[in-house]
């Protein structure tokens, strides 16, 4: 690939806790996973990271989760449909409120945490957040692991699906990511971290947990931003593309705009 997109989980922050240097992200990464309220995020934090994107240029999608502050969204839940679906179009409806009071918009939606894993395999829940979407807004894109379910069903629904790779993440053999409860799922050396960006952008592989080589097709990278160092990953993350001759550009421009690295 000659371009891809790099992302980021971004207004992580409630109240007086702050997680992560969203200014600081919004000056390497070309997309913003914002969150919405559930797992994170409050309404001033998120107008905050609203803005700052927008100033930046930094596209902006609605990183929607289960209804988990305490947990993060990273408990799994056996939620309804009914509920589901409903969540969704409450979280994304949210920023999309904001972003218009903003003078911007929302381009395209990221599961967050525990539901992202969930719908990588679970075709009822990842139908219920494709359902949600497509009931808001159709023109989002949905981002989200390459041959999951929920690509599978944006796909069928008509909707744009994005594959996207995680820098930060060890890889099963399966082409899944590794649980955060297992030694090794998190990686945190930022030339190892680099190098394997490199390797998907020029070869469309990667090193799964075990030495095997794994395919991986995807359109964006995804530096976490709540990680230790996060910022400075992501710089060389950036680094490193740009010196293998990989542009880098947002995968969801709006409607008559052209994409910017």
């Amino acid at each position: 690939m000659s371009t891809i997109d790099l992302n980021s989980d971004l207004g992580e922050g409630f109240g007086r806790w702050t997680l992560g240097d969203d200014a600081a992200m919004l000056g390497i990464v070309t997309s913003a996973n914002i969150a919405c309220g559930f797992h994170a995020g409050d309404p001033l934090v998120i107008r905050e990271t609203v803005l700052g994107a927008r100033d930046a240029g930094v596209y902006i999608g609605a990183h929607v989760g289960y209804r988990d502050l305490a947990g993060f969204g990273r408990r799994n839940m056996d939620v309804s449909s009914a509920e589901l679906v409903a969540d969704v179009i409450y979280q994304v409806g949210a920023l999309q409120g904001i972003a218009r009071a903003a003078g911007t918009t929302v381009t395209y939606v990221k599961p967050h945490g525990a539901l992202y894993n969930t719908i990588v395999h679970d075709a009822r829940q990842a139908l219920d957040v494709v359902t949600a979407i497509r009931e808001i807004d159709p023109t989002l894109a949905v981002l989200g692991l390459p041959g999951s379910e929920v690509l599978r069903a944006a796909d069928a629904a008509g909707l744009r699906s994005v594959t996207e790779a995680f820098a930060d993440r060890a890889y099963t053999p399966e082409g899944t990511l590794v649980s955060r409860r297992e030694p090794g799922s998190v990686l945190h050396d930022a030339e190892q971290v680099a190098a394997r960006m490199v390797q998907l952008a020029t070869e469309g592989t990667l090193t799964a947990i075990d030495g095997s080589t794994i395919r991986v097709s995807a359109e964006s990278i995804c530096v976490h931003g709540d990680s230790p160092g996060a910022t400075e990953m992501a710089a060389h993350v950036r680094r490193a593309l740009t010196a293998a001759s990989i542009d880098i550009a947002a995968f969801a421009p709006r409607a008559g705009e052209t994409r910017t690295s």
